[in-house]
């Protein structure tokens, strides 16, 4: 260590930079497994593959691990830090009663690990009082997409996702407040129809249920409190009253690489706005891999690779959103949004209405819009 820098402090400094925990794993020359704790892994090059760790010179688990012709980099999940700290702190059957596989190359790939890479050694270099480990990597997958265990200053957690279920936010509670003062119409409405009615409420980047009234049992209704995100086409409605800001906002959540789908969902917000209602039809296979997407998406605690997925599925309801209604024709609605007149100190809200009858003509369907509408214009008069 230079003498111009603290060691302490060094330390101190860095902590501050959160890093991922992965056990490096091999196998001894009488095919034991073995391996060691490492949280400076990271990935180097695409092509050719190359990831790399940085081992302590000092490190003896490292040192019997250097001879092994392959090593595996298993990524720690958030709730395997006991079998973290039973890794770093034993010395002798650190592996007794831990579960695992052999990988293609034989490394031992560890149960209900986040993912794993195998490699053979590309080089070992020296750099200060660590080594630079370039692994050339064979095979890699991901066998449990959860949080992974994070090291902070000195300790272990994870990262704290947003939730599906809404935090008691201030424009929440007043949006639900609101929302009481509807709930008697909206309660007639959903009774009389035997459908779902619920209110919506735009916070940030998310939808939100703040009141639901459940009358159709055949379907199933979204949870109070439920949040899902705002991505094209759906939240057209909010987006009426917006800015041009804030629609390209809204635009720029189209899944990237496909720009062309952008101009369809701004014609999908031209027809919101001229209609004062959006509609969306039923395509059964569609809509459960939406409902399966987001479904994923929540119980992996909201992950960047299941956001993808909902972004890519939710972008294809662009074509089943506002049909245009011929008399005399039939349709099957999944589900009906009009806005809320609020002011501007409020959230911007909506009401939905599913679980409605199928095969519906024209004319019931635009009844079921007027209907809505009345109850949501019922708030400026009250």
């Amino acid at each position: 260590m230079s003498e111009s820098i603290d060691p302490t402090l060094f330390r101190e400094t860095l902590g501050n930079y959160p890093t991922g925990v992965a056990v490096v794993t091999t196998l001894t020359e009488d095919g034991a497994p073995d391996g060691m704790v490492v949280g400076t892994f990271s990935s180097v090059s695409l092509d050719p593959p190359l990831v790399a760790f940085f081992p302590a010179k000092n490190s003896k688990s490292f040192e019997r691990l250097r001879n092994a012709t392959s090593f595996c980099v298993n990524v720690l999940a958030a709730d395997q830090e006991p079998l973290c700290r039973r890794i770093a702190t034993v010395w002798e059957g650190k592996f007794d009663g831990v579960q695992w596989r052999p990988g293609p190359l034989g490394s031992p790939i560890l149960d209900s690990a986040v993912s794993w890479v195998e490699c053979t050694f590309e080089e070992v270099r020296e750099a200060g009082d660590h080594y630079v480990v370039l692994g050339r990597v064979h095979a890699l997958g991901v066998q449990r997409p959860t949080l992974p265990l994070l090291f902070f200053q000195g300790g272990y957690g994870r990262f704290s996702p947003r939730s599906f279920i809404a935090a008691p936010e201030p424009e929440l509670i007043q949006a639900a407040q609101l929302a009481e003062g509807l709930r008697v119409p909206i309660e007639e409405l959903s009774a009389e129809l035997g459908v779902n009615c619920g209110v919506l409420a735009k916070v940030g980047t998310d939808a939100v249920q703040v009141l639901a009234s459940d009358r159709n049992p055949s379907t199933e209704a979204f949870a109070l409190g439920h949040r899902q995100p705002i991505i094209p086409p759906l939240g057209a409605v909010f987006m009426v009253t917006s800015t041009p800001e804030e629609v390209d906002e809204w635009l720029g959540r189209v899944p990237p690489g496909a720009p062309d789908r952008q101009e369809v969902h701004r014609a999908v917000l031209e027809k919101v706005r001229e209609r004062g209602y959006s509609l969306l039809a039923v395509d059964s296979e569609l809509l459960q891999r939406h409902g399966a997407a987001l479904t994923e998406f929540e119980q992996s605690d909201r992950l960047p690779r299941h956001e993808r997925a909902v972004r890519e599925v939710t972008a294809e309801l662009a074509d089943l959103f506002c049909p245009d209604l011929v008399p005399g024709e039939r349709y099957d609605p999944a589900s009906i949004v009009v806005l809320i007149p609020t002011t501007a100190d409020l959230p911007p809200m909506a009401l939905r209405m599913t679980g409605l009858p199928q095969s519906a003509t024209t004319e019931q369907i635009e009844s079921w819009v007027e209907r809505l509408k009345q109850v949501a214009e019922s708030v400026v008069a009250s």
